[in-house]
């Protein structure tokens, strides 16, 4: 089927919705939807696409945007600061994954009776590829699950921090492993000249002008001039590297460490979000279009042995590397369960050797059908590692017992005390203010760091899991006076709510949020009292400017208390704006009727209307200057402004009902 290129982005579009939209249902990574989608409509399958200029060019914008990106997170103080993980356990990984490659290949080739005939050039670029691991999947779910600052989340971050940086030179290497054998060291020394001359140009040149000429655009505030300059910028980049016989993805990536040295970074990385993320799921169904399902179907115990094969086998170099490196069994278990599956850079490494036709084509395609249903998995096994590492790891449970015997003993002496679950910020600072009160207490946090630090220091804080029990039980929940949640994570708050309920259902737990939106979640799951920073945050505004107005300190204490009792319902809901994004957006919001004189709510009391019966509530009526009291009784008349507050839903139906 022949589609125009708008007919065409169209179709990848609506298709990319579609997609996204499933996954989010089932919680699992929008780059699977894309994928999906991609292998459906692909020429392949339905046959609504096929592979033309339009999708490799907007799949290489995909690259483009994703390198630009990676580039911005490139850190010398933080490269610094974790080289020991990301230089020595991460460069080990990439290495041995791609020598091991190639040893399989080298094996598969000749030593058995299989249709399968890989180069070395071929098995070093799939070792390339099956080196990398998708940081978006384990970066998402150690962030749900509060692991990235636990000691197994820190060594996988550096892997990961190592296998993006192994990117820049494969995609330089790969295309010229195409070449004649007996051309390769010349086209490989050339391209690497090339390389070094042009980033040097790129740095010298780009970092004495990249500040200068961000801050002259800076300086003519201009939102849509920022973004053009940016747009300019890193196509430009991409540009020169192109021309000079290398990829337009290392150009984009030095374009984004030359900004990432600008105090501008925060604010390029927000604005060329929007772009990197849809090119990049465009990319992603590109990739997917790639994939022959006959041809998998086929060879389909050959796509299993490529899944456990390569899986199994990369488990075990993490985990072997990470036990090298002085990790205990169940941190290797994690790196290695984590680090397992394919990756982004992965396609995009297999994509160009398969552009540079360094493999055959079955090869690709059941490569990239493997890589695939590793990627769809690796959700289901990092969430169920602690029971794998517990069921596999001899002295997990002995480290585990050895860990809460250590809480146990810390918190022994403590009677009465409050239990901080989180000791960072607002954690320490409520612990300096119970002992400044002479109030024990005894926090919980994954940080090993910090509370190594901190016990240095004389705090009272251990390393552990708040949300397990026996975390709580070590930590002497029996004998708390009450529970303190200091970070604002709903999820997280719920899992410690529900254990503190089946232990010791009388004891008081407070738990900060971030706003209001989970409050009443909270309330019902067992907090005594939720704390959202917004709402606290408006409180001390509006007393500190009542005070400065003249109003006399005993009147705005009370007016703060009572707001607060009433759950800060006079504060919730707030009238939204065109500027509001819609992820922001909080989902109570107020909104203005003005009764005509033919609503058929003229004349009737405000009980008999039945806006509750909507979903919705009436925060205030306004009749002239003045207001009136919200109470059943009270009559509506022609003119007057009902203020709604509810669900953008609920507003909607309570406003029919009030003017119908």
């Amino acid at each position: 089927m022949t589609f125009s290129p708008l007919e065409l982005t169209l179709l990848l579009l609506g298709s990319a919705v579609l997609g996204v939209v499933a996954f989010r249902m089932m919680h699992l990574p929008p780059m699977l939807g894309y994928l999906t989608v991609g292998i459906l409509i692909g020429p392949h399958a339905l046959g609504l696409a096929e592979q033309s200029e339009t999708t490799h060019g907007l799949a290489e914008f995909g690259v483009v945007f994703l390198m630009f990106s990676i580039g911005l997170e490139f850190s010398l103080p933080k490269l610094k600061a974790m080289r020991g993980i990301v230089f020595g356990l991460g460069m080990a990984q990439v290495v041995l994954t791609i020598v091991a490659t190639m040893i399989l290949g080298w094996a598969i080739a000749t030593q058995l009776p299989v249709a399968l005939h890989l180069s070395w050039q071929a098995s070093f670029a799939l070792g390339g590829a099956l080196a990398m691991s998708s940081t978006a999947i384990v970066s998402k779910m150690l962030t749900e699950r509060l692991e990235l600052e636990s000691e197994h989340g820190r060594k996988i971050i550096g892997i990961l921090l190592f296998q993006d940086l192994a990117v820049v030179p494969l995609l330089i290497l790969i295309p010229s492993l195409g070449e004649r054998p007996d051309a390769l060291m010349e086209t490989l020394g050339w391209a690497a000249l090339k390389a070094v001359v042009v980033l040097a140009l790129l740095f010298v040149v780009g970092h004495k002008v990249t500040r200068g000429w961000f801050t002259i655009v800076v300086k003519r505030r201009s939102q849509e001039l920022f973004m053009l300059n940016l747009l300019l910028v890193t196509l430009s980049a991409a540009w020169i590297t192109e021309r000079a016989g290398l990829s337009l993805a290392l150009g984009a990536f030095v374009a984004g460490m030359l900004i990432s040295e600008t105090e501008y970074k925060h604010q390029v990385e927000e604005d060329i979000k929007p772009f990197r993320d849809v090119l990049l799921g465009l990319f992603f169904i590109t990739i997917g279009m790639l994939l022959n399902l006959r041809l998998v179907l086929e060879n389909w115990w050959l796509v299993l042995l490529l899944l456990c094969v390569p899986v199994l086998m990369k488990f075990a170099l993490i985990a072997g590397l990470a036990k090298l490196f002085g990790s205990s069994d169940g941190v290797s278990m994690r790196v290695g369960l984590a680090l397992a599956q394919a990756g982004e850079f992965g396609f995009v490494l297999l994509n160009l050797a398969a552009g540079h036709n360094l493999m055959e084509s079955y090869v690709v395609q059941v490569v990239l059908a493997s890589m695939v249903l590793s990627m769809l998995v690796a959700p289901f096994i990092i969430a169920q590692s602690d029971k794998i590492v517990m069921k596999f790891s001899s002295n997990e449970w002995m480290m585990q017992s050895l860990q809460l015997t250590k809480i146990a003993s810390r918190a022994m002496s403590t009677n009465k005390h409050v239990i901080v679950c989180g000791f960072g910020r607002s954690g320490q600072r409520l612990a300096t203010l119970l002992a400044e009160e002479k109030i024990d207490y005894h926090a919980l946090d994954l940080d090993p760091e910090r509370v190594q630090e901190a016990q240095t220091a004389g705090a009272h804080v251990s390393y552990g899991d708040a949300g397990r029990r026996e975390s709580l039980v070590a930590a002497g929940i029996y004998r708390a006076s009450a529970v303190v949640i200091s970070y604002a994570d709903t999820a997280s708050a719920l899992r410690v709510l529900r254990q503190v309920n089946e232990l010791t259902p009388a004891l008081p737990v407070i738990v900060r949020s971030h706003d209001d939106t989970d409050l009443d979640q909270l309330k019902a799951a067992g907090a005594a009292e939720v704390v959202p920073e917004i709402m606290e945050g408006s409180l001390m505004l509006a007393s500190h400017a009542l005070v400065m107005l003249g109003v006399p300190l005993r009147r705005v204490v009370h007016r703060v208390q009572a707001a607060r009792e009433e759950r800060y319902a006079s504060l919730r809901g707030y009238f939204p704006g065109i500027t509001d994004a819609e992820e922001e957006t909080d989902p109570e919001r107020l909104h203005t009727v003005t009764l005509t004189g033919s609503a058929s709510s003229v004349g009737r009391s405000l009980g008999s209307v039945d806006v509750a019966g909507c979903g919705a509530e009436v925060a205030s009526i306004r009749r002239g200057k003045g207001g009136l009291e919200v109470a059943p009784e009270t009559v509506l008349q022609a003119g007057d402004v009902v203020v709604l507050r509810g669900e953008a839903e609920a507003v909607n139906r309570a406003e029919q009902r009030l003017l119908r």
